[in-house]
């Protein structure tokens, strides 16, 4: 009886750190709780992101190691830059738990947003509309907006083409100064230009943000739990919560 409850014990040893392994140095899973990513994100899409895409830093794993952990100039093991378009997950400074972002400036760059519209290193980044897009927001009311799909240039000289959008083109973010990325750090934005605390505001709402505190990609979207604010909502028939499976695995 003793062996069988020591092989017992061992065996569920094993399992948590792999288990623990795993969340920390190859996939973790993540929840949306805000509507900053819409319409590529959406309120309570659980999505899996690569820990390996870029590296590892003492952010990486779910605790936060000490400073100076990784010994290394850049605080990171195996370091890769992102690519510019990459959805990425971070861990700001101060903030309780993880948000995901898009990068838009990596290094050197410079970011500017004039009447809405993306500039960077001084090019005007082509967008396109595709239609209204209308979505519900935390207090429950209906949001009316523009969907673009913008063509932002990623470093390997390809399009990284995705959808933004829009309430206006004249809010309070859509005529900024330019940012100048700093070495080490990456500009970061939410899809959902006038519904994001992002880059544009600087610390403590986010400003430009250490790569070392970058810790994952998303890569695909698992499931959704989906919250539904009325019952006018034909996104939730039947009930006030419901779980979506119609966007699972989709980048």
């Amino acid at each position: 009886m003793r062996r069988a409850v020591l092989e017992w014990g061992r065996f569920i040893l094993i399992w948590g750190v792999c288990v623990l392994s795993f969340r920390a140095f190859a996939f973790g899973s993540y929840y949306v709780p805000s509507e900053s990513m819409l319409p590529t994100l959406a309120v309570g899409d659980h999505f899996i992101a690569a820990k390996y895409a870029y590296g590892y830093s003492r952010h990486s794993p779910d605790i936060t190691l000490p400073e100076g952990f990784i010994p290394t100039a850049d605080g990171r093991l195996l370091s890769h830059l992102p690519q510019r378009g990459d959805i990425v997950v971070l861990k700001p400074e101060g903030a309780p738990e993880a948000l995901v972002k898009r990068v838009i400036g990596l290094p050197g760059d410079t970011v500017q947003l004039a009447h809405g519209r993306l500039v960077l290193n001084g090019q005007l980044i082509d967008r396109h509309e595709t239609g209204a897009y209308d979505y519900r927001d935390d207090h429950g009311r209906t949001v009316h907006v523009t969907e673009y799909v913008e063509d932002l240039p990623a470093t390997d000289g390809t399009v990284a083409r995705h959808a933004v959008l829009q309430r206006s083109d004249e809010g309070p973010a859509d005529n900024t100064g330019v940012y100048t990325v700093p070495a080490g750090h990456v500009f970061l934005m939410g899809d959902n230009r006038d519904n994001s605390q992002d880059s544009r505001f600087p610390y403590p709402d986010l400003g430009f943000v250490p790569l070392d505190r970058v810790i994952a990609r998303a890569q695909f979207t698992a499931y959704t739990n989906h919250f539904c604010k009325a019952e006018s909502d034909l996104t939730c028939p039947g009930g006030d919560w419901s779980t979506r499976f119609g966007r699972s695995l989709k980048p």
